[in-house]
């Protein structure tokens, strides 16, 4: 469980091809402390630690978030936003994320808004229902607020600090990003369904 608020921004060192792909990333943290086993977010998806070190650690990637995600696309240098997985006490900043990413989405549009950045992304049409207005979306493992829907269209504001400490300050149209629709939406949609 994560709450969507970036801890540290990551970058890929290694990628290597077993019979899942092993990224290895580095990190601004002792790693170690996180011990094998533990849970990790990286840019949103819920990933395992195999191995860890100090300022860096592993995770081996399956073919199904390789297909789903954008991991498939990770190569070394990729920046990477990180959240160490909630501990029993912590404040809840952003909104409840499991990092079970639902598919990705395109920027369709970047533009400034004051200091702030305003994006536009186009999510696929089956995850429209679950987008609303000024409801909770992680896009890259970030909690944000809805700003505007229009189908499967949607807009988010990121403040100066956002951008500065996540992949959201370099992100520009064209790119695509891991989307992680509010869990109590999901749940609310399927409550109402005709059986």
């Amino acid at each position: 469980m994560f709450t969507g608020i970036v801890t540290d921004l990551g970058r890929v060192r290694a990628v290597e091809q077993r019979g899942d792909r092993r990224m290895t990333i580095a990190c601004r943290f002792s790693a170690t402390a996180l011990g094998v086993g533990a849970s990790i977010a990286c840019s949103g998806a819920c990933l395992t630690v195999v191995e860890a070190g100090d300022g860096w650690f592993a995770v081996d990637v399956s073919n199904e978030t390789l297909a789903k995600t954008t991991l498939g696309t990770w190569a070394v240098g990729t920046e990477v936003n990180l959240e160490r997985s909630l501990a029993a006490g912590q404040e809840l900043g952003g909104h409840f994320v499991l990092g079970h990413v639902d598919a990705t989405a395109a920027v369709i549009e970047r533009r400034a808004d004051g200091d702030s950045i305003r994006f536009a992304f186009e999510a696929p049409v089956a995850l429209a229902r679950f987008i609303a207005l000024k409801g909770s979306i992680a896009l890259d493992g970030v909690s944000l607020t809805v700003n505007e829907v229009d189908g499967a269209r949607f807009g988010v504001n990121i403040i100066p600090h956002t951008g500065a400490v996540t992949t959201f300050g370099r992100l520009r149209p064209g790119a695509r990003v891991n989307v992680e629709v509010d869990m109590i939406a999901r749940y609310l949609a399927r409550l109402v369904e005709k059986p």
